[in-house]
């Protein structure tokens, strides 16, 4: 086999094993899985406990400076918690372990970010969260406390704004 014949390989595994993580993500949110009890540190110092987020829609954002995807989809992300904030949602995007504490507080500073910046400085958080390796993922966590919607890559922001209205109305 030539190298040319060879160079769809990788981004076919790549594709496969993607939509095998998408799948194990529905399968595992059909059972509507309880939202992990972690505490986050934000860059301002405080704590955001879980007790603080109970009976609120939360989404939880994990990202990174360093990737395109995350810093492409972060405006739309603003301007959802602006659009909902009012309604009661809470937003705290997570900052990866690997991700500069310094490049993250510029990032969040310099953008304005609305909402809570945490730190996951040991990982904890993404272990805890399932092991999420792949930036950006999104958890939609109901007043309930269960996972409603898991996003791997930027979500579907129309069908994200459906999900927030008739989960912040319940």
């Amino acid at each position: 086999m030539s190298d040319a014949s060879r160079a769809w390989i990788k981004p076919v595994i790549a594709a496969v094993v993607l939509a095998a993580i998408g799948f194990g993500g529905y399968t595992a949110l059909a059972k509507r899985e309880v939202a992990p009890e972690v505490t986050f540190l934000s860059i301002k110092g405080e704590k955001i406990a879980p007790e603080n987020l109970r009976g609120k829609v939360v989404m939880v954002n994990f990202w990174a400076t360093s990737c395109t995807t995350c810093v492409a989809e972060m405006p739309q992300m603003v301007d959802t918690y602006n659009k909902f904030k009012a309604q009661g949602l809470e937003f705290v995007a997570v900052a990866m372990s690997y991700d500069p504490p310094n490049y993250v507080m510029n990032y969040a500073e310099t953008r304005q970010l609305p909402f809570k910046v945490a730190l996951d400085v040991d990982g904890s958080a993404a272990k805890a969260y399932g092991d999420v390796a792949m930036t950006p993922t999104t958890f939609v966590i109901g007043k309930d406390g269960k996972i409603l919607k898991r996003y791997l890559g930027a979500p579907d922001f129309p069908a994200l704004h459906k999900l927030l209205e008739a989960s912040l109305k319940s």
